[in-house]
């Protein structure tokens, strides 16, 4: 069985789909990195994780890499980005399917989990 990890991240200030934020996946008790991807033009990721390389009931970051995109994206100079990495922890449980957007903005962020 695989656990199917998924996430669309949006530019919050432009409207866009927010491309090649390095993103990776950490089991918080161990450190442990699970994988490292990069969010696609569309701003998306899927990464399907054998389930037993996940431990039920354990915690996992998700952690977005956004300062780079920001130093490439952020239009206007005097409004300066203070977020280097958006960190959602979760703890896995019995599903299966994880969605998990992020709208950015240069100084804020949104998340939720989708099914």
């Amino acid at each position: 069985m695989t656990i199917n990890l998924t996430s669309h991240t949006l530019d919050g200030s432009s409207g866009n789909h927010a491309a090649d934020i390095p993103v990776r996946l950490e089991h918080v008790k161990s450190n442990l990195i699970i994988f490292k991807s990069v969010m696609d033009e569309g701003g998306r990721f899927s990464v399907e994780i054998p389930s037993k390389k996940l431990i039920k009931g354990d915690l996992y970051d998700i952690i977005f890499s956004v300062s780079e995109y920001w130093k490439k994206n952020l239009k206007n100079a005097k409004n300066e980005n203070i977020i280097d990495e958006i960190v959602v922890r979760f703890r896995v449980t019995s599903s299966t399917k994880y969605h998990i957007p992020v709208i950015i903005s240069p100084n804020s962020y949104s998340i939720w989990k989708s099914s």
